[in-house]
């Protein structure tokens, strides 16, 4: 025999019936919708929230943000470098 075969799936729901009665399994499933849907309401909010702080709020920080690459430095050559040979001789 199945755990949870539909015979034994339905004599279960009729002593949670006898227990508990109809109004009070009506008000227990409505809570937790509301509380699903409240969940996932939040979740949506915190998302968009996270989405606006990352974005930049005005152009000036969208301009400050992006900066220029810079170049680098171009190799001196070698005949422009001093060496200790020439310093002596002047």
């Amino acid at each position: 025999m199945d755990l949870f075969s539909p015979r034994h799936l339905l004599i279960v729901l009729v002593i949670v019936l006898l227990v508990f009665g109809t109004k009070k399994l009506k008000t227990i499933g409505s809570d937790l919708g509301g509380a699903f849907k409240g969940f996932k309401e939040a979740m949506k909010d915190g998302e968009q929230a996270a989405d606006e702080a990352n974005k930049p709020q005005d152009a000036k920080q969208l301009a400050s943000s992006e900066k220029p690459a810079e170049r680098p430095a171009e190799p001196r050559p070698a005949e422009a470098a001093t060496s200790p040979d020439k310093n002596k001789a002047a």
